[in-house]
């Protein structure tokens, strides 16, 4: 029975990523949107998967690959999603808690597969994402262990949860317990055609009910309906208490209050995949937020994480990312 503190506890969509590398001429013939992420259903699914060249199966999921991030710093988390008692179900929780993550939800025994990716990488290392829910999309407020909950330092929700009915509730309810513990809630915009849908929901949330908020430059300018990041910025300067936007390339910015922090990338000799980018920079830094460093160290902490996961396939880090922010930032990490 663990009952010990925890850092972040992560609330998302269990999925298995299958990626596979494509030519933009593959997503012009199946009507792919470059860089999106679409929901599709199962008989989609099915005939996507079909028509993708070679793939590999790891475990993903947004909310999840920030909390194995934050496992591979050293951190203590657990996770709150659904699978079903099947082979990709099987994978998913032991990938896991392999890692020492807390995940107790139990698997259903009925109802539709584990929910899974689809992930075409093409040369430029863009990734375009279709997304089967499968159980996922099941999760539920009763799913959520309000002793959990109250157990961690911050509660890390995916703006992909606002999709499914349930699995808002799940999230509302967390958001209650949360801070009806004295604890934060962090949440991440996940894709601008998911802010597109729920724009004026995750307004509400970003002024009233998030503490942390994770985007990136598309997403926080959609968010907002403004041409420039700057306008951006003032906008969510006055709405959480932390807000963390990322620009590829040109790294980071947090502001908080009237603190503004400007984080550079750090270097890769590659990049192959850039999937989990954003998960992993989340993982960085709420490490670096539950160990009461300054913002600038969060931000290396995040970037740092990011730019392990972009130099290989796969939205999980293959080495040691408490190593690597030893290495890098000394003492500090």
């Amino acid at each position: 029975m663990n009952n010990g503190p925890l850092d972040v506890v992560g609330i998302g969509n269990a999925i298995v990523d299958v990626l596979s590398h494509a030519g933009d001429e593959f997503l012009v013939r199946e009507s792919l949107v470059k860089g999106s992420m679409a929901l599709i259903d199962s008989a989609r699914a099915e005939t996507l998967y079909d028509s993708m060249g070679p793939a590999i199966e790891v475990s993903g999921g947004s909310a999840a690959n920030t909390i194995a991030g934050l496992a591979s710093f050293g951190g203590k988390g657990g996770f709150v999603g659904r699978v079903r008692d099947d082979q990709l179900g099987a994978v998913f929780s032991h990938d896991l808690r392999a890692m020492g993550v807390e995940f107790d939800v139990a698997p259903a025994s009925e109802g539709p597969p584990t929910g899974r990716c689809l992930i075409l990488v093409t040369p430029d290392a863009q990734r375009t994402l279709n997304t089967f829910l499968g159980a996922g999309a099941d999760l539920g407020p009763n799913d959520v262990d309000e002793s959990l909950i109250a157990r961690a330092q911050i509660t890390y929700l995916e703006g992909y949860l606002w999709d499914p009915p349930a699995a808002k509730e799940a999230f509302r309810k967390a958001s209650k317990v949360a801070h009806a513990a004295g604890r934060k809630i962090a949440f991440s915009l996940s894709d601008s055609f998911c802010v597109d849908r729920w724009r004026q929901e995750f307004v509400h949330l970003a002024e009233h009910e998030i503490d942390v908020l994770f985007a990136n430059e598309d997403e926080i300018k959609s968010l907002y309906q403004v041409d420039s990041f700057d306008e951006a910025l003032q906008h969510v300067r006055g709405h959480c208490e932390i807000a963390a936007l990322t620009r590829s390339e040109k790294g980071s910015v947090i502001v908080a209050g009237d603190e503004v922090h400007i984080i550079d990338t750090e270097p890769t000799d590659a990049v192959i995949d850039t999937t989990g980018a954003g998960d992993l920079y989340a993982a960085g830094f709420l490490y670096g937020l539950c160990r009461d460093h300054d913002l600038q160290t969060c931000g290396r902490l995040g970037s740092i994480a990011a730019s392990e996961v972009i130099s290989h396939m796969g939205a999980r880090p293959e080495s040691s990312l408490a190593q690597l922010s030893q290495e890098r930032l000394g003492e500090t990490a």
